[in-house]
């Protein structure tokens, strides 16, 4: 329950900043920047704050993952969610006195700091089996959803002064660091170390360099590290800038922004919650992954079809089913080929390529949404789609182990 508590909170934070960071930028009257700043120049200056977060877990997570095997889940997981509490407050005070700088130092020291995710899953992994191990994750990945309903629903009630005269930017995130607060004292006091043998890894500062080498010189490993950087440029490409799309197409308030992503952290909880158990007692994760990408591909384009709102709620739950099948199912898979003593390593090299993932797009969007607001869901399809193509094309043409042998027989079990 800590490490689904943990990961939670992670993405609550993460889900709270998404309908105020759009309006803290691109807004010219109520934001933080000068009302000279043209429109062009607050979306690339956007893109890259949001790209300050994975830049800087590229750099953290990876240690963090290689500290935690040598020594323990637990002191790892203290620091990070400290670093959290930071950098929570760092940016509130950026949001207060207006500095952009400040904003960016505190995501950045997030980020950083930001490595429970990989901590988390290298616990789970700890105390699961085979058969067991992609339903695990799957509760991992229903936090996941839970910390996107509540969060953009939270981020935008709270800072709206029409419902509360006192409500600022700001406010949403006194709450973050109260519950960040509790989560670092169930750690230290209802989180047991689940690491049996620990295993001395030499830490450096630029570690997220050389495993990006070293992902690829996994025979076994490769093809779904590139199938995980694919799926997360694409995913990406729509949850970082499709409040953009809904602000400058729709004219969503910050509120309704929150609404809205609630809405689709909804749908990916429904899926990895009440989905993902039948589906994986019936198929391992190669089957589910083989349709899922590719129907992910295939949904996105729709988001561009409709002319009223409404229609929006009917295409986003199949977005968030598929997106909800891939992610789990994704990292079930490259924990399955990785050895017991190297779990932390593996999956935090695996966090250092999603950060690189997630990086990429918002700079990217930061350019061409000045052109076309479209764009960044057509980048979207395209990089899900060219999973799917790596996937089917490539996944299980270099298997060299017994381990890999038996990957396909991966099925869940009660």
């Amino acid at each position: 329950m800590t490490i689904f508590f943990t990961v939670f909170l992670d993405l609550l934070g993460l889900g709270i900043i998404i309908p105020i960071l759009p309006a803290l930028i691109l807004d010219p009257i109520g934001g933080i920047l000068p009302i000279t700043f043209s429109y062009s120049a607050r979306t690339l200056l956007y893109g890259f704050l949001i790209a300050s977060y994975p830049l800087a877990q590229f750099f953290g997570a990876p240690i963090l993952g290689a500290l935690a095997d040598s020594n323990g889940r637990k002191k790892l997981l203290i620091i990070s969610l400290i670093g959290t509490v930071v950098g929570y407050a760092v940016f509130i005070l950026g949001i207060l006195t207006s500095n952009i700088f400040l904003l960016f130092l505190g995501r950045s020291l997030d980020g950083f700091t930001g490595g429970n995710i990989s901590i988390a899953q290298s616990a789970i992994a700890d105390i699961s089996t085979k058969e067991t191990k992609s339903r695990n994750f799957g509760l991992i990945g229903m936090a996941f959803g839970l910390g996107f309903i509540i969060g953009p629903y939270i981020g935008g009630k709270l800072s709206d002064s029409d419902i509360v005269s006192w409500f600022t930017y700001a406010t949403p995130f006194y709450l973050s660091i109260f519950l960040a607060t509790i989560n670092v004292l169930l750690v230290i006091f209802n989180f047991p170390e689940t690491i049996v043998e620990k295993r001395e890894t030499k830490v450096r500062i630029f570690t997220g360099f050389s495993n990006i080498g070293k992902a690829f010189s996994y025979k076994n490993l490769r093809v779904m590290f590139l199938v995980v950087f694919l799926l997360t440029v694409g995913f990406n490409f729509f949850t970082q800038f499709f409040q953009v799309f809904l602000y400058g197409k729709f004219k969503f308030t910050q509120s309704q922004v929150g609404d809205f992503f609630a809405y689709l952290g909804l749908w990916i909880a429904i899926s990895q919650g009440a989905v993902l158990r039948p589906l994986a007692k019936k198929f391992n994760s190669v089957k589910i992954l083989s349709v899922s990408i590719i129907l992910l591909a295939f949904s996105f384009p729709f988001l561009l079809i409709p002319k009223d709102r409404f229609w929006l709620y009917f295409i986003v739950p199949f977005i968030a089913i598929f997106q909800g099948l891939n992610q789990p199912n994704g990292t079930a898979l490259i924990s399955n080929l990785t050895d017991i003593d190297k779990q932390g390593e593996i999956l935090g090299i695996n966090q250092s390529i999603s950060s690189v993932a997630q990086a990429i797009p918002p700079i990217i969007a930061g350019f061409v949404t000045s052109i076309n607001l479209n764009l960044p869901i057509w980048f979207a399809a395209l990089s899900t789609l060219l999973a799917w193509v790596v996937f089917k094309g490539f996944y299980g043409k270099e298997k060299t182990s017994v381990k890999e042998d038996t990957l396909d027989k991966v099925v869940i079990t009660e």
